[in-house]
């Protein structure tokens, strides 16, 4: 009996991960994946461990039965299968006052939902005190047998922690993800009861299985969210995406929602966003630059492929390097998103690697990857700029899309402090009707008058795509002064979360919000 005691003790601690891991899909689809939701997940998580260490050895002391502890173990595994069912309405009002930024409801459906996991995450937290309990039959050896036993834990907990990301949540999706640890913890737990010859106490638990088993079948009816316009919705090892169709256009939305990272409507190629920007980068250098010139252009954070679609049909000789992480939006690009050219060359991997690996050349290397307060430390940094660089043709172009704050230019300051460590000169326009900034670097000294020049020359050549035009005029008039060098990223200290989330926490309490409203 011993023996099963330990294949327990290692479930428990991997399903005592997997759910933590869950919980931060299952909460990211609404609130995000920033530095703050993960801390609260995690620190939650731990305290409800703790409380179950605390409450186990108490109750190991009082009955240390094993049935005792197969009885907890099942309850602990009806009550995971039952968080996804009852989490579902609260999350969908999480939902809708993330869309109109109603942060009562947010923030409360939030608390709720983290409540959920009290009982299951405590009563797994008692699965190691009990079995060191009922495992200690000499007291000298109680170190080697508490060694053993959390040794058995942590490494179940390993396994527990790639379990959900690589495999459960990509295949089934994180609700059914619940359900196959419920029903994995539950089936242990009721072998447990059956080996300890209380068959009575196993068929009295059995209808729990029951109700697993149902769900896991019949599945949870309806939408994820209820989103205006919402046309398909699944999930990925990164991300939860929706595809929305609003007045006509296509739109891709992640996560909780806030935020369009890509944008298609059959026929039209400009639509006054950040994505066209990229268009304006080589005119920068020296007139006169044609759209000719442009051989081959990378974009980190390729998305649906509204930059790539709109480059190809202004640089008619381009190559472009698609750099995204996440598949399944590529495969949601090329399905709604009419993301289709023989010109783009799709490359799955995190961005820098990406960059650090390429042994190509670029006129035009876009990063696409920041979005307050998701943005990739590690591709802010003066090391992450001095690869690109070193990836540029001679005169080539980096372009970087920030959000920012309406009265806080934090995030781009020091961006623009940490490019000009690296790149002669840097260019800063704001987007009108928007909190977007595009950066534009060179690879060699440059002036406004460049750029200028090369609008002219442009706009007296027949051969010229309006679409072009309109970009540069929209680069121009968004210009902005160079700012007060400020903090200087690095591999070393770059404080983006510190920045990002008071930017975004200053702005949702602030007055702002209220006139958005």
């Amino acid at each position: 009996m011993k023996k099963f005691l330990l294949v327990t003790v290692f479930i428990s601690g991997l399903v005592s991960l997997a759910v933590e891991f869950a919980a931060s899909r299952l909460l990211g689809n609404y609130f995000g994946t920033s530095n703050l939701v993960w801390a609260s997940i995690v620190g939650l998580i731990l305290i409800y461990l703790t409380l179950g260490y605390f409450i186990g050895g108490s109750w190991a002391d009082r009955s240390p039965k094993f049935e005792t502890l197969f009885k907890i173990l099942a309850w602990a595994a009806l009550t995971i299968g039952l968080i996804p069912i009852a989490s579902r309405p609260i999350l969908r009002i999480a939902s809708q006052a993330f869309d109109t930024l109603a942060l009562g409801a947010l923030f409360g459906s939030f608390t709720v939902v983290m409540i959920l996991f009290i009982i299951p995450v405590t009563l797994l937290g008692m699965a190691s005190p009990f079995a060191i309990r009922l495992s200690i039959d000499d007291a000298q050896k109680a170190g080697k047998v508490s060694g053993r036993i959390y040794a058995i834990s942590t490494l179940g907990s390993f396994i527990g922690t790639f379990l959900p990301v690589l495999v459960l949540v990509p295949t089934i999706g994180t609700y059914r993800t619940f359900l196959v640890l419920a029903a994995l913890l539950l089936i242990f737990a009721l072998i447990g009861l059956f080996l300890v010859g209380r068959f009575r106490l196993f068929l009295r638990y059995s209808w729990m299985a029951v109700i697993i088993l149902a769900l896991f079948i019949i599945g949870i009816q309806g939408l994820d969210k209820y989103s205006e316009g919402l046309v398909y919705e699944t999930e990925s090892s990164y991300n939860y995406i929706q595809v929305l169709n609003q007045d006509g256009y296509t739109l891709l939305r992640l996560n909780e929602g806030q935020g369009v990272h890509s944008i298609y409507k059959p026929g039209q190629l400009n639509f006054n966003g950040p994505w066209e920007q990229v268009l304006s980068a080589p005119f920068f250098n020296p007139s006169p630059v044609n759209s000719a010139d442009i051989n081959r252009i990378a974009i980190v954070g390729l998305a649906a492929g509204t930059t790539a679609r709109e480059a190809l049909a202004v640089f008619p000789n381009a190559i472009i390097d698609g750099i995204e992480i996440d598949p399944k939006i590529i495969e949601v690009g090329q399905k709604y998103f009419a993301m289709e050219d023989d010109r783009l060359n799709i490359i799955f991997q995190d961005g820098r690697w990406a960059m650090t690996n390429n042994p190509n050349q670029y006129d035009i290397i876009s990063v696409d990857a920041y979005r307050p307060p998701y943005i990739p430390w590690h591709m802010t940094t003066v090391e992450f700029f001095d690869t690109l660089r070193k990836h540029l043709a001679a005169d080539g172009v980096v372009v970087i899309n920030v959000g920012r704050a309406p009265e806080d230019r934090r995030l781009v300051d020091a961006l623009y402090t940490t490019m000009k460590q690296v790149f002669p000169t840097v260019f800063i326009t704001d987007l009108s009707e928007s909190f977007n900034t595009i950066l534009y670097a060179t690879n060699q000294q440059t002036t406004l008058k460049n750029f200028t020049d090369n609008y002219l020359q442009l706009y007296n050549s027949t051969a010229t795509p309006q679409l072009l035009l309109d970009v540069m005029a929209s680069t121009y008039a968004g210009l902005q002064e160079s700012p007060t060098p400020t903090i200087i990223f690095t591999d070393d200290l770059a404080p983006i979360e510190g920045i990002t989330n008071s930017m975004v926490l200053h702005f949702l309490l602030s007055d702002q919000l209220e006139t958005m409203q």
